[in-house]
């Protein structure tokens, strides 16, 4: 017999649980001895499983049967994840393998929509089935039902129809488009979601369709409740792997008849010069259309690739895999070089080891990362069509002779936006319709060709043909950015005209893709101006794309929180721009913004603040002096009084005026030029507290240097008013430092505490949690905090009379420590881990079970076999009302023990058995 008790922590646990196929749930696979699962985002996942026969519900695992994936926060209820049933279908092991482990490999059960396949109808056109101008819904429940009533994969089921996704929602795409007999339902989906129709997940055996960016793709990333992962706290690893192999900077695109494009990307990383790449683009013969692939594939190789991958700690962290946050979801956390950022979860991975902890790590795309899966589902789209020419500009001729054929079904006009070698933009179109089979009465009929035709503006212009095709999909430029269109379809019966499919009225779409942010502009001050400088360069060290237009310098109070900034000067290209007309020694916080060709607008660049600098001591420029040089002729009249500071030092003769001339109080502080008098000018204890004016001298006044060991009265000292700062307070004794752009400082700080000032250091003091060190005469203490000072986490205490270590979440049930005291006694408070959650090389293995009545005896495994021998430790309590029985244990070994027991009066009553067990080196 096996006994399984499971022991995962209560903050965050995942176990694993059998159900038969198709049928209900048989248990709890208690005793893996690891395994590893991966849930990603519109694909298939995955489960790899390690498990021993000698576990209470291997002979599940001999069987074909599902396994679910079930998580629990703090202990509460259990929860089968998304994407988390897995089909149990390949096994692996060695008889010779004492430990009896086996290994599985098992995939999601979306694997087993492969086993659904699309069947021939009688309305097939040139061997496909057709679906014309229909919402995705409709194409995958029309799979899902006919196989249904094949009989295919009975234990499938939708919460979706063929009006409605998932949610609930109306479908927001629709298709025109022609299915091979043989395609499988996992294949549909997949490229379904890889166009950007929709997002699909199972939920046990339960399929889940979203319209694209939805249900499955929160913004979780801003907000009042952000979720925000903390290198540290939620993260204790981040692996980031870049390549700029695939980069180019230049590309040559070749597609039918002689067309020859070549599209360069004047912003593309480039540290050795232009590299090249090459595109064939068979079945193209539009200029637009090319130059549109050509830039999404630049756009895509402009840059370093990095994969970023981030260890998440379960156990620790604030924010939860599953529970918080899932595949599609977008959240912050740790960019390349640690800033947080919003990236897009793409898999979550969670593992358990032999040591039974549980972690896992995160794919995470960045916003290029994902723009880059836009634009190749946009080159996707054009590139499925097939063959097309230009038109002749001309009007559209009459009908001819022969059968009519059929106005064309399912038209869709995709639009797009493109950019010329100046980057400036135009539109481009892709139109795709079903074939056309049949004249107007219905008679089969085989048509030579299709004519695209436009009208703009709708019901007012002149129709033109603008092209012709022999295919179902045609892409045509360029088209003017903003204008409205119609366009119709007609087939071609041997130069008789067929009818006319017409399109809704269309708006050509202009770019919509903003500037990257600029780089941080260099700010000074010279002859009483600001000079903003910019070195043409994006905040990524990369150059400006090719739509670039100028760079707006902005500039704003920051003392003023309601001042969002106006714009002062612009620049189209590196250099520098003036900025007069501000008060001296003022702070003014100055930023750049981007703006291109069709408007759109960058990110702010990083702010610098700074203060322009006077020339002269007063502000007199254009009024007094001339270029701050000479004094204007006629500004002082000869009855006019002298102006207040007009006569400096400079020009008065020496010794001209001696103290005889000089009336009492004639001279006061606002007849004396600043810096006219320096410090060999005034005696020795001349200037006492009562001589100077309150308030008169200021920051402005102080001379740099000024105070080099000298006392400052006042509570408050900032490097800054705003932005990264540090703030030294007398008043708290703290000294705060603020990061850019945030006010979640960290704190160096004492306390009146005994005639004493205890020291400590606080961080990220807006967050729930946070790491706090405290020092007085007495105590060290170490740990983590909630806000509300309480210990939170891990902790260490160094005291005088004590010492302790280990772990509270607040309250006594939750803490595990231990203590040392002052009498060299000590205690341990908390729970131990049972075994199934045991490593190789932990000092006690724990546990207890209940075995039913007429069994002679139980086997205890420790789950991995430890790397030592064991010495076990145990009891038996009987069941009986009278007990009376012996029992002994009879065997021991690294990966568990046993022991039996006798009958009782000669009856088999169940037994409760509790132990523990201890590596030690030798032996017994």
């Amino acid at each position: 017999m096996q006994v399984i008790i499971p022991g995962e922590r209560l903050r965050f646990g995942v176990r694993l649980v059998a159900h038969a196929p198709n049928g209900p749930r048989l248990g709890l696979l208690g005793a893996p001895l690891s395994w590893d699962a991966g849930l990603p985002l519109n694909d298939v996942p995955s489960l790899e499983l390690t498990y021993t026969t000698h576990a209470q519900g291997a002979a599940w695992l001999r069987e074909p049967c599902e396994v679910a994936l079930e998580y629990s926060v703090d202990g509460g209820s259990w929860s089968e994840a998304a994407n988390g049933r897995f089909l149990r279908i390949k096994r692996s092991g060695d008889m010779t393998d004492q430990t009896g482990a086996q290994r599985f490999s098992l995939p999601g059960w979306a694997w087993m929509l492969r086993k659904l396949v699309l069947y021939p109808s009688l309305d097939m056109v040139d061997g496909k089935r057709q679906f014309n101008a229909v919402r995705v819904g409709h194409i995958l429940t029309t799979l899902i039902s006919e196989g249904a009533g094949r009989g295919a994969l009975p234990g499938l089921s939708a919460d979706f129809t063929a009006t409605h996704d998932s949610a609930g929602q109306p479908w927001s795409a629709e298709l025109t488009i022609g299915l091979e007999p043989g395609t499988d339902l996992l294949q549909l989906l997949i490229n379904l979601s890889e166009q950007g129709v929709c997002d699909w997940q199972m939920t046990g055996r339960v399929l889940q369709v979203y319209n694209e960016g939805t249900a499955l793709g929160r913004q979780l990333a801003a907000g009042p409740a952000p979720v925000e992962l903390v290198l540290g706290r939620d993260i204790d690893q981040a692996p980031d792997d870049a390549t700029l192999e695939d980069a180019a900077s230049a590309i040559l695109v070749v597609g039918e008849e002689g067309l020859r494009v070549e599209v360069t990307n004047p912003g593309a990383v480039a540290p050795w010069g232009r590299w090249e790449a090459y595109q064939s683009q068979g079945g193209v013969k539009d200029e637009g259309t090319a130059r549109l692939l050509a830039g999404q594939a630049l756009e895509r190789a402009s840059r370093e690739r990095v994969q970023v991958t981030r260890q998440i700690k379960p156990q620790e962290a604030r924010f939860l895999p599953l529970a918080d946050y899932r595949p599609g979801d977008t959240i912050r956390a740790p960019g390349e070089e640690g800033r947080p950022e919003a990236l897009r979860v793409r898999q979550i991975t969670l593992s358990r080891g032999d040591d039974g902890v549980v972690g896992g790590n995160l794919t995470l795309n960045d916003r290029f990362l994902e723009r880059d899966v836009k634009l190749a589902r946009r080159a996707a789209g054009i590139l499925n069509g097939g063959v097309s020419s230009g038109g002749n500009g001309g009007e559209p001729g009459g009908d001819g002779e022969g059968r009519v054929p059929a106005a064309p079904t399912g038209l869709l006009v995709n639009p797009a936006a493109y950019q010329d070698d100046e980057g400036y933009t135009h539109g481009q179109i892709t139109i795709s319709w079903s074939p056309v089979t049949t004249d107007v009465n219905g008679t089969p009929l085989t048509v030579s060709g299709y004519e695209l035709i436009g009208q703009t503006p709708p019901g007012t212009g002149a129709e033109r043909v603008l092209a012709t095709t022999t295919a179902t999909t045609l892409t045509y430029s360029p088209l003017v950015p903003k204008s409205r269109w119609v366009f119709g379809v007609r087939a071609v019966n041997d130069g008789t005209l067929g009818q006319v499919a017409a399109s809704a009225e269309i708006t050509i779409p202009d770019d919509e893709t903003p500037p990257p942010d600029p780089s941080t502009p260099v700010v000074d001050s010279r002859l009483g101006i600001f000079r903003i400088s910019w070195d043409g360069f994006t905040s990524a060290a990369t150059g400006m794309p090719k739509d670039f237009s100028r760079v707006l310098i902005m500039m704003r109070d920051p003392l003023d929180p309601g001042n969002e900034g106006q714009q002062v000067e612009w620049l189209e290209r590196a250099g520098t721009a003036v900025v007069p007309g501000q008060p001296y020694n003022v702070d003014r916080e100055f930023w750049l913004v981007a703006i291109d060709r069709s408007g759109n607008l960058s990110g702010a660049s990083a702010h610098v603040i700074s203060q322009a600098k006077p020339l002269v001591n007063t502000d007199m420029i254009g009024e007094i002096i001339n270029g701050a040089e000479h004094i204007i002729t006629g500004s002082i009249p000869a009855n006019a009084k002298i102006v207040a500071g007009s006569i400096t030092g400079g020009l008065i003769q020496a010794l001209a005026i001696d103290a005889g001339k000089i009336a009492a109080n004639a001279i006061t502080a606002d007849k004396i030029q600043a810096g006219a008098i320096d410090a060999a000018h005034i005696k020795a204890n001349a200037i006492t507290a009562d001589k100077i004016a309150a308030g008169s001298i200021t920051a402005a006044k102080i001379d740099a240097d000024a105070l080099n060991g000298k006392v400052i009265t006042g509570p408050v000292v900032r490097s800054s008013p705003t932005g990264r700062r540090f703030v030294l307070d007398s008043s708290t004794l703290d000294l705060r430092f603020y990061p850019s752009g945030s006010s979640n400082y960290s704190r160096v700080y004492a306390e009146d505490s005994g005639g004493e000032a205890a020291v400590a250091i606080t961080t990220n003091t807006s967050f729930s949690q946070r790491a706090e060190l405290r020092v007085n005469s007495s105590l060290i203490r170490l740990g983590m905090i909630s806000s509300g000072g309480t210990r939170s986490g891990g902790g260490l205490d160094i005291a005088s009379s004590y010492a302790r270590y280990g772990y509270s979440a607040g309250s006594s049930y939750s803490e595990a420590s231990i203590l040392f005291d002052g009498a060299g006694k000590w205690t341990m408070k908390g729970r131990v881990w049972e075994f199934t959650t045991s490593s190789s090389y932990e000092t006690i293995c724990a546990g207890s079970g209940v075995v039913s009545s007429g069994y002679y005896g139980v086997t205890i495994t420790y789950g991995p076999s430890m790397a030592d021998n064991m010495g076990p430790v145990a009891t038996v309590r009987d069941g009986a009302a009278a007990p009376n029985f012996y029992w002994c244990l009879d065997a021991s070994s690294p990966s568990g023990f046993s022991f039996g027991w006798s009958t009782g009066g000669g009856v088999l009553s169940g037994k409760a058995f509790y132990f523990w067990a201890f590596r030690h080196p030798g032996s017994a």
